[in-house]
């Protein structure tokens, strides 16, 4: 909002972007009073959001008494542009993924503990599936979440076990020690399937996309409905178009893939 501007805010969504963008390349760091009245809020309001930014890192004080966009609103900027380039680079081995198998094709991240649609190509020719871009799932209920756990650190997955493995489609896999052998496998493998641990009649093969360094950046699946995709033929192909994908990102160099934050976001 521009100097002087007053306006009603129905959320704290919107008041709190109205403190964020008070900030500009000629307003590098704020007080508290001109923060109020360039976004338009009371004093009183932008001490309380402020000192709530600040404490998750979206604002942070400078040496003095003043505020500065903070470290968080970088790392997801970097995240939204990584994933930009991903989506852009994926998207012709997704469409050839589409044409051979005639089906749905994902491309997810790991976000924490779950995994998020960044893209799905969808074939006119396959039942629609539930997922959406943006959605999330466990990532121990997915097909692109056990290809991106098989080559995470332990630690990562030892934060999806603790999440207790709820069930989410009929063949979920809720036991620990059953969820680490089939990491084993998909390791060995290099593609993971699923039968119905997403959702009821859901099928995937996918497999990972591999940085240099062996670390996932993110996974491929062709999905389709169970029973109705012969996951042993479209498997193969999952992980031959996740190989040249990997490929390409790493000439293309490591900015054109998701960092370590994704997985730790």
């Amino acid at each position: 909002m521009r100097t002087g501007e007053r306006n009603t805010f129905d959320s704290v969504i919107g008041r709190a972007a109205a403190l964020l963008g008070a900030f500009d390349a000629r307003h590098l760091s704020l007080g508290i009073s001109e923060l109020s009245r360039r976004s338009g809020l009371p004093k009183s309001t932008t001490a309380r959001l402020a000192a709530e930014l600040t404490e998750h890192g979206f604002l942070e004080r400078t040496d003095g008494s003043d505020l500065k966009l903070g470290t968080k609103l970088f790392e997801l900027g970097e995240l939204a542009s990584r994933q930009r380039k991903l989506r852009e680079v994926a998207l012709p081995y997704m469409a050839d993924l589409r044409q051979v198998s005639r089906q749905t094709v994902h491309l997810a991240v790991l976000v924490g503990t779950e995994v998020m649609y960044v893209e799905i190509v969808r074939s006119r020719d396959a039942p629609r599936m539930p997922s959406e871009v943006g959605g999330r799932l466990p990532a121990h209920a997915a097909g692109v979440g056990k290809a991106l756990l098989a080559f995470s650190p332990e630690s990562v997955v030892q934060a999806v076990i603790d999440t207790g493995l709820p069930a989410v489609g009929p063949r979920t896999i809720t036991a620990p020690g059953l969820l680490l052998r089939e990491l084993r496998r998909v390791r060995e493998l290099g593609i993971a399937y699923e039968s119905e641990e997403s959702g009821h009649g859901v099928g995937c093969a996918a497999s990972p996309i591999l940085a240099a360094d062996g670390s996932p950046v993110a996974a491929m699946s062709i999905s389709g409905w169970s029973g109705k995709l012969d996951l042993r033929r479209v498997g193969p192909a999952v992980k031959t178009a996740a190989l040249a994908l990997s490929r390409d990102l790493q000439v293309r160099g490591p900015a054109s893939a998701p960092s370590w934050a994704v997985h730790q976001a």
